[in-house]
């Protein structure tokens, strides 16, 4: 794309750029309506009127801009807005400090061990959630995932997207073929077990800083990736755990019918190793904390959005038995949900009113109460407990839906202990 000197771009001010492309340039840009930075992919005119390409490319713009406000999910990109007018053609998304992953494909500057398995079980759960949506990515590949803080992911450029829903899954010339499935490369129909195999070359990538597959031309690869097996990462990275083997092996099959069907079956191996031998990780895995948060009794109703939220703005703190979690008379600004363990809810620090278990909270008319109210009973550690620690400033500045997720969820426990207190008095 030629360059030229560009302060603005519709209603939104130019702050630099970040980066371009045979077809498109992004840019920094700030959406002073709305107070907060942006990241404009603008598309080149000239290349939406080339006579080769201009078609296809006018395919993708104008997939990614029928996504605007539909994929909204902790870990994908959010696409704000997309304009095509006489002069431009642009979308406006979520911007991402950090630039993405390929940073982390190099040997000598390969990311732990857990910190590998957090990123890949973070872009299953994105890409299930988009899957459910009906959208098929048809890229995955590192410089598509943003990164932040090393494990702090996010899925972009949707714009290679099948829409299942509204078209055919076959279009020629997209996706890239280092990272694309045998299907693809025989431009067959596809579904999600194509983002599955890209996603399992990445893993690959993530661990031994190679591709699995590689080759002088595209038709020398996709001999390669339609006839032979994919190496083991171990055989390039020796800590690598058989375990990790397996999953990659099984999300890089050729065979369709041995390649993970789902993308539930992919983040659960990957939750059963997170949870399994220690790994090198940078402190505990979201990973691990997601998938006890989903098995606790007070989060059934929550979706994987609401989790993932969740575990943004609560903290996990564990207490020695016999410890004091709450007094009597404190103000009440946090609340908890016990993990694992029990407490007890004492007057007095004497005479016991309940044993609370894991899925359980603790303190909740912090929640329900007035606000500033004091706290009507102790609560101690009667084993080592593990909560998460909820405080009401932190839940009144979550979504809406989250909120009334917990609203909900408190309605049906509310309703519940009425319903075991009646069937108590009529037992006397």
């Amino acid at each position: 794309m030629a360059e030229s000197i560009i302060n603005k771009i519709g209603k939104y001010d130019i702050v630099k750029k970040l980066g371009d492309g045979a077809t498109s340039v992004v840019f920094l840009a700030r959406d002073a309506f709305n107070s907060r930075e942006v990241a404009i992919k603008l598309v080149s005119q000239g290349a939406l009127k080339d006579e080769t390409r201009g078609q296809l490319l006018h395919h993708l713009f104008l997939t990614e801009a029928s996504l605007a406000g539909k994929l909204t999910h902790p870990h994908i990109v959010e696409i704000y807005d997309a304009v095509a007018d006489e002069d431009n053609a642009y979308i406006v998304m979520e911007y991402v400090s950090g630039g993405t992953l390929q940073r982390f494909t190099r040997g000598d500057n390969l990311l732990a061990l857990g910190d590998v398995i957090e990123v890949v079980f973070k872009c299953a759960k994105a890409l299930d959630f988009a899957s459910r949506l009906g959208v098929i990515h048809r890229d995955i590949k590192p410089a598509n995932i943003l990164v932040h803080n090393n494990t702090d992911i996010k899925v972009t450029d949707f714009g290679s997207a099948a829409l299942l829903l509204t078209e055919r899954t076959v279009v020629d010339g997209i996706g890239t073929p280092a990272y694309m499935s045998p299907e693809q490369h025989l431009n067959k129909p596809i579904n999600l077990q194509t983002d599955i195999y890209a996603l399992g070359v990445v893993m690959f990538q993530l661990l031994t800083g190679r591709l699995p597959f590689s080759a002088t031309n595209i038709a020398g690869l996709a001999n390669q990736v339609l006839n032979d097996d994919p190496p083991l990462p171990s055989e390039f990275r020796q800590d690598v755990a058989t375990d990790i083997d397996l999953v990659v092996s099984r999300a890089m099959a050729r065979d369709q019918a041995v390649r993970y069907m789902t993308w539930e079956q992919f983040a659960n191996d990957l939750a059963a190793i997170a949870s399994g031998a220690p790994l090198p990780k940078h402190g505990v895995l979201d990973t691990e904390k997601f998938n006890i948060l989903r098995t606790l009794s007070f989060f059934k109703s929550f979706g994987d959005v609401e989790l993932w939220e969740v575990l943004r703005f609560s903290e996990w703190v564990d207490i020695a038995k016999d410890e004091v979690i709450m007094n009597e008379g404190d103000p009440g600004d946090f609340f908890c949900i016990l993990v694992s363990g029990e407490a007890r809810v004492l007057r007095k620090r004497r005479l016991l009113l309940s044993l609370l278990k894991a899925g359980e909270s603790i303190g909740e008319m912090a929640y329900l109460g007035e606000a500033g109210g004091k706290r009507s009973a102790d609560v101690v550690a009667a084993t080592d407990v593990r909560m998460i620690k909820i405080s009401i400033k932190a839940l009144q500045h979550a979504s809406e839906i989250c909120r009334l997720n917990f609203d909900r969820t408190y309605l049906r426990i509310l309703v519940e202990r009425l319903a075991a207190a009646n069937s108590k008095l009529a037992g006397i």
